[in-house]
């Protein structure tokens, strides 16, 4: 039973990792109709910038403590990818707004596969370690929570909470949901469609970073390939929790990470991405729409 109960603890902080990622590709989705893969690049280069910020401090700072530390990342990852994400919603995405449908999903691949190519040749191939931020671990009746993880999953709960209410009791939020649900009643009405699409990038990018810098706190390495693979399971449980849902984000991220987390440690690890992906085919299978997701309205 205890070991059962460690691998929920296991998979819980990899699935909040994994929903902090899927949030912003609903968002995106949600108010542009989008799949922005480029996203998990962002969440990779997150995890680069706190990187780089932590071995500026270390080596200017000798001391610096792990809060601070911590807080530096955060900070600095959040407005390094706010400002990528940026600048790729205005100059890759916003002119193909009004195109064909494939022609933004075919610059988000480019854009994604340029951000990694340029991290590879930035920063190098090769894995990038850190020493352990955070190594206190706790055993509660035999069950072992390191701090990290409690952290982690802390962190997510309120940035699920603060964006909960951002987009359901604020202006900014209610000028989303217009802009979701018709973009060009919502400028008839006064809403600045533009800059209120900007806004949600920047929103997904700093959860992204937040994701990144959990992820090189959790594992200790990061590599310019980081953003494909979790991208992907990010985006898994955007669907599979119902993309457009910001709870059906993280109720995906979360059930992506017990699934792995439990399939690799009751089988073997080799089919663990298989099992997760079949459970995301049986889902849609009988809930199209995902569990917590909405159908489509069609506008007429």
């Amino acid at each position: 039973m205890e070991y059962f109960v460690q691998q929920l603890v296991n998979g819980l902080t990899l699935g909040s990792i994994y929903g902090l990622v899927a949030i912003g590709y609903t968002m995106v989705y949600g108010i542009i109709g989008m799949i922005n893969f480029a996203h998990g690049d962002i969440f990779m280069l997150g995890g680069f910038a706190g990187l780089i910020v932590f071995l500026v401090l270390t080596s200017m700072f000798a001391g610096l403590p792990v809060a601070v530390l911590l807080l530096a990342m955060l900070v600095v990852a959040m407005l390094m990818t706010s400002l990528w994400n940026w600048t790729i919603e205005r100059v890759a995405y916003r002119p193909l707004r009004g195109s064909f449908r494939l022609a933004p999903l075919i610059t988000a691949i480019g854009m994604s596969i340029t951000l990694s190519n340029f991290i590879q040749v930035t920063q190098g191939p090769r894995n990038k370690p850190i020493p352990p931020l955070v190594s206190t671990v706790y055993n509660v009746a035999g069950i072992s929570v390191s701090l990290k993880q409690i952290v982690i999953i802390i962190i997510t709960a309120v940035l699920l909470t603060l964006f909960w209410y951002l987009v359901n009791h604020t202006s900014l939020g209610r000028a989303q949901r217009a802009t979701e649900q018709d973009r060009k009643m919502a400028a008839l009405l006064g809403v600045n469609v533009d800059q209120t699409i900007s806004v949600t990038f920047i929103m997904g990018a700093a959860l992204a970073a937040v994701a990144g810098t959990m992820y090189l706190m959790y594992y200790g390495v990061v590599n310019f390939n980081d953003g494909f693979v979790p991208g992907v399971k990010a985006f898994t449980a955007a669907v599979l929790g119902g993309i457009g849902s910001l709870p059906g984000a993280v109720l995906g991220g979360l059930m992506i990470g017990l699934i792995e987390s439990l399939w690799s440690a009751y089988f073997t690890i080799a089919y663990k991405d298989v099992a997760t992906f079949a459970i995301l085919a049986f889902v849609l299978i009988f809930k199209p729409t995902g569990i917590l997701g909405r159908p489509e309205v069609e506008k007429v």
